[in-house]
């Protein structure tokens, strides 16, 4: 047999040999890749559907109304002083967007292990690109917020405060999406072993989010419980959506410092055992 010689190779896959390696610079190759994923996504999640991405503003409009009715008017939950409506739909619109990267690659493994042992791209770009079309749906929803907020500035009497936290906003969707990848690709290296974690992962998020301070502020949160609240890092990030959109809230600038360290610590953790995984990931599934 004729023996190929050494350039003949255009690309060699190798494991790496260090559980720390981001692969960052090999998934910046992959970008057009991690685009196209967001695109099948997107166009995937409202194909054959009537009203296509409307959905994106109805979900959270509904959801919204019946925070408002159950939890505003039948459970008199206050709000600190901000519209029910305008407090429910920031709560609902964040809070939906760190749950959808978190499902998304919680489910890496399980979810694309036909694509996985066809063809090679670093396994990094899958959960990646999930995080990527939550942040597009949730930027469409955004315009919801926006023109919600406009109406009470200008046709009621609402005061509307806009502080200086808005232009912390990128930060906190940069640390929650970086938060929601890292649990998620935690979770997803467990379960290509234990798919009870599959099922486990929407009953979870549902749980987590009476304990995250969702639909109350964080004010409400009793004395004996508020040392639970200070440590967990949903109740910040929750607190630091709701300061940048309506300027209310309890949180400061060392608040979203923890977060954004907690953050980074966790994502670390995720791609170590992501990488662990991803080694031998074929032969447990």
């Amino acid at each position: 047999m004729k023996e190929l010689k050494d350039d003949y190779w255009t690309e060699e896959i190798a494991p790496t040999g260090s559980l720390f390696d981001l692969k960052l610079k090999e998934v910046w190759k992959y970008r057009d890749l991690i685009l196209l994923f967001v695109k099948r996504d997107f166009v995937a999640q409202y194909k054959q559907t009537i009203l296509g991405p409307l959905w994106h503003f109805i979900v959270p409009f509904i959801t919204t109304v019946l925070y408002v009715i159950v939890f505003g008017n039948i459970m008199n939950v206050t709000t600190n002083g901000t519209h029910p409506f305008l407090f429910y739909l920031v709560s609902t619109l964040s809070w939906s967007f760190f749950a959808k990267c978190l499902q998304g690659t919680a489910v890496t493994f399980s979810a694309n292990q036909g694509i996985f042992g066809k063809v090679y791209f670093p396994r990094l770009v899958t959960p990646i690109s999930t995080v990527f079309s939550a942040l597009l749906g949730f930027g469409i929803s955004l315009t919801l917020l926006i023109v919600s907020i406009a109406y009470f500035y200008f046709f009621t009497d609402e005061k509307i405060v806009l502080s200086i936290w808005v232009l912390a906003l990128p930060i906190i969707m940069f640390i929650s999406g970086t938060l929601a990848l890292g649990l998620g690709i935690m979770i997803s290296s467990l379960t290509s072993k234990y798919r009870d974690l599959t099922i486990f992962i929407g009953f979870g998020v549902q749980l987590l989010m009476f304990f995250s301070a969702v639909l109350y502020p964080l004010s409400q949160i009793p004395t004996q419980y508020a040392w639970a609240a200070k440590y967990n890092p949903l109740v910040t990030m929750m607190e630091g959506y709701r300061m940048a959109f309506l300027g209310v809230g309890s949180i400061t600038v060392m608040d979203i410092v923890y977060l954004g360290i907690l953050s980074i610590i966790v994502f670390i953790i995720g791609i170590i055992l992501f990488n662990k995984t991803e080694r031998t990931f074929m032969d447990t599934v």
